[in-house]
């Protein structure tokens, strides 16, 4: 455990050392300077949990420094010690945030007292701050979720760009959740209380994109019996989020740049000009700058797009969220599908921590689902686990392991797979650790080593039906 940090700042070096002393002696770490340019020299060079300083000292006096202090750190907690007390001392040093003003002479175990309480008061201040950084990010963010740096860097990012209008691009595989981070921009941002209009580029044929996006006059092509308003009409003031942009042709590129250089365009089949006041998320599963280099998409247009990229991680390099977001599926889908899975077994979880999940947070969601109906009640195991999933080959019953770009973790894949080897052993052998073990061609006293270690024992099969365990 580290040690709390404290700064002692006094003219008088008796007062500095009998504080020292006394901190020292409480298990303090301890920095003394013998006035306010020396104090705040030492905190800008490293953080402090507590500051003690005297009152009255020559060219700053005591709340002076803490003031200075506190604009460089303002965890800080101060103390402020004098031996000419007065209530308007007092009062501005409590006003200039001190968290006690302590009369001279002072006792040691009044002292003590007061550092553990400014020290307790500041951790209340620092878990309370937390706490409310996490309720608002929980409100901000209730359906993003995930702890990993990957997913942080995400999460710091939106919260960057939400209040600006800058365009933005979301890059990400298919199943990563493209969409709920544009939505979750969109409703974090003054146009919150205007509309979000969505255009899945991809799933609409060209020659009825161009009518989507910009609408069309009455009479423009066959079929066009009235006028009709496009997406970006619709999202004035608002936000138009255009979802696999990639997939664009390049006659409607040029359009979408007009719009973006211009705020203007005209309806299909029609010479007015129309001004929209909108803000532009896109996203692509696609790497556009290889798409521009071989003249696919255009360049012109990707600059103007990728104003502020935003790359959504693919479930493969963010498994530590793999826990939390089985956790949260398989709650709100129980409760949806009024069923009474309860949860997923160490080793099955340990197995869903293996796959690749090449459909992303989607597949993720969706295999929850399907487990959640078959199972209907208790703890998801590694037998309602389907062969996908558990990577076997079916003509061989052996790992498939497939290489992804960024390369693997070679320690930790092997970790995993004796990991699954010794899960799917104790299954196969119903429990029995001799059995596994013989399965396994190893000594059963290495197998229980192995299984401690790895904190894979588990209450499902260390028993059998004889109430023993061999």
């Amino acid at each position: 455990m580290n040690r709390h940090r404290a700064l002692v700042v006094d003219d008088d070096p008796h007062s500095r050392e009998v504080l020292q002393e006394i901190l020292e002696r409480n298990q303090y770490e301890v920095v003394t300077a013998d006035g306010g340019e020396a104090a705040i020299a030492a905190a800008r060079e490293s953080p402090f949990d507590i500051l003690l300083t005297d009152l009255r000292m020559p060219n700053q006096d005591g709340i002076e420094v803490l003031e200075a202090v506190r604009d460089i750190n303002p965890d800080i907690v101060g103390i402020v010690l004098t031996g000419f007390g007065t209530i308007e001392t007092a009062v501005r040093a409590v006003k200039a945030g001190a968290f006690e003003y302590l009369t001279k002479p002072f006792k040691v175990d009044e002292v003590v007292l007061t550092v553990q309480r400014a020290i307790e008061f500041r951790q209340l201040q620092i878990e309370n701050r937390s706490l409310k950084r996490q309720l608002r990010r929980k409100y901000r963010f209730e359906n993003l979720i995930g702890d990993s740096d990957e997913m942080q860097k995400v999460y710091r990012m939106i919260e960057r760009v939400a209040d600006s209008d800058s365009t933005i691009i979301i890059y990400g595989e298919s199943g990563t959740g493209k969409e709920l981070v544009a939505r979750t921009i969109h409703f974090n941002s003054p146009r919150r209380d205007r509309p979000l209009i969505p255009v899945n580029c991809g799933a609409i044929p060209e020659d009825l994109l161009e009518s989507e996006l910009f609408g069309h006059e009455k009479g423009a092509f066959t079929g066009a019996h009235a006028m009709r308003m496009g997406r970006f009409e619709l999202a004035h003031g608002g936000t138009i989020f255009l979802d696999e942009v990639g997939d664009m042709s390049p006659n409607l590129q040029v359009k979408l740049l007009r719009v973006l250089q211009e705020r203007e365009f005209e309806r299909v089949g029609g010479t007015r000009s129309i001004r929209v006041d909108v803000r532009v998320i896109s996203a692509t599963n696609k790497n556009l700058e290889e798409a521009v280099e071989q003249r696919r998409f255009r360049e012109d247009l990707f600059y103007r797009l990728n104003v502020i990229p935003v790359t959504l991680p693919p479930m493969r390099r963010r498994r530590e969220d793999i826990p939390l977001l089985l956790d949260h599926f398989l709650k709100r889908l129980s409760a949806d599908k009024r069923r009474s899975v309860s949860g997923i077994a160490p080793e099955a979880m340990q197995v869903l921590k293996m796959y690749d999940w090449p459909g992303n947070v989607r597949e993720l969601e969706n295999l929850v689902e399907r487990l959640v109906i078959l199972k209907g009640e208790g703890v998801i195991g590694v037998e309602d686990l389907p062969d996908k999933i558990l990577g076997r080959r079916r003509d061989q019953g052996v790992p498939f392991v497939s290489i992804p770009d960024e390369g693997v973790d070679f320690e930790k894949l092997v970790e995993d797979f004796e990991n699954r080897l010794i899960v799917q052993a104790m299954e196969k052998a119903a429990g029995i650790k001799n059995k596994a073990a013989q399965y396994l061609r190893l000594n059963r006293t290495t197998l229980v080593e192995k299984m401690k270690r790895r904190n894979l024992q588990s209450e499902s099969n260390a028993r059998q039906t004889t109430g023993t365990e061999v």
